[in-house]
């Protein structure tokens, strides 16, 4: 029965060629993009305009087995680093195996205009199936965020608004809306809310929290909507590095486990 199901979740990411089969299960590592105090150097994959709040040269490295299984493993590397014009961020992701597999290689910059940051990323995207061959496509998104409060910050991510398509036999990339907002109550505490519009797919609400005891000790919780997938994890950081073990779990699919490794390389002024 699971591999029924699994097999019927690839054919429906094959079908839209939707870029959420390339994110995490449901650790939602690119949440804390509305913060100030939370950021890491996954944040700008929930919203590119959070690069502007980088002030170090940071790495991360993620990885997850997507329900257990070998043929859903997920890999991701980001970078992110300041600039004296704005900032930058990489991103490298690959899931899947040799019979089917999908990478991405994303470039971002973002840059503070007054009260409002915007932000811009430019993605490769390829597809391999050894039966059809390889399928590839350029693609970009656009971000905005504002400070509403100290406290309170918005945003909104518009992925492929102007219809970028992929050879067949796959078919177009759909547009992706998403609107977050996220409210630090403390420098340890911090909750945020996404609502994600993806073209032909039903609303995805995600919700969670951060919390950090004494700076060293981490923690993240919450859930998904749009499958009911609840997902958690913590970590512990020891001088430049911090570990996260992240889960999460799908009702009908079942647990996805995973590791992020994050490395402080250089503060900006350094």
């Amino acid at each position: 029965m699971k591999l029924i199901l699994l097999t019927a979740y690839l054919l429906l990411q094959l079908n839209v060629m939707s870029q959420l089969i390339k994110d995490p299960a449901g650790a939602n590592i690119g949440l804390s993009a509305y913060s100030k105090n939370f950021l890491d150097a996954f944040s700008f994959t929930g919203n590119t305009a959070s690069l502007t709040k980088i002030i170090r040269v940071q790495a991360g490295i993620f990885s997850e087995r997507r329900f257990l299984l070998n043929s859903t493993n997920f890999y991701s590397v980001a970078i992110v680093a300041p600039a004296h014009h704005g900032n930058f961020g990489f991103q490298a992701s690959y899931f899947g195996f040799s019979k089917f597999n999908e990478a991405e290689l994303g470039i971002a910059y973002a840059k503070t205009l007054g009260k409002i940051d915007i932000g811009i990323r430019f993605n490769y995207n390829n597809i391999s199936i050894p039966v059809y061959g390889g399928s590839s496509n350029i693609n970009f998104e656009i971000a905005g965020l504002v400070a509403l409060t100290n406290k309170l910050i918005a945003g909104l991510q518009i992925y492929n608004p102007v219809g970028s398509s992929i050879s067949k036999p796959m078919e177009k990339l759909p547009a992706l809306y998403k609107f977050g907002i996220g409210y630090e109550a403390s420098d340890k505490f911090y909750i945020a809310l996404e609502i994600i519009k993806e073209e032909n797919q039903p609303v995805n609400v995600v919700a969670g929290f951060q919390y950090y005891y004494e700076k060293r000790l981490f923690v993240r919780a919450g859930i998904a909507t749009v499958t009911t997938s609840p997902y958690m994890a913590a970590g512990i950081r020891w001088k430049q590095v911090r570990l996260d073990i992240t889960g999460s779990y799908h009702p009908y699919l079942g647990f996805t486990p995973g590791l992020v490794l994050f490395f402080d390389i250089l503060k900006k002024g350094s």
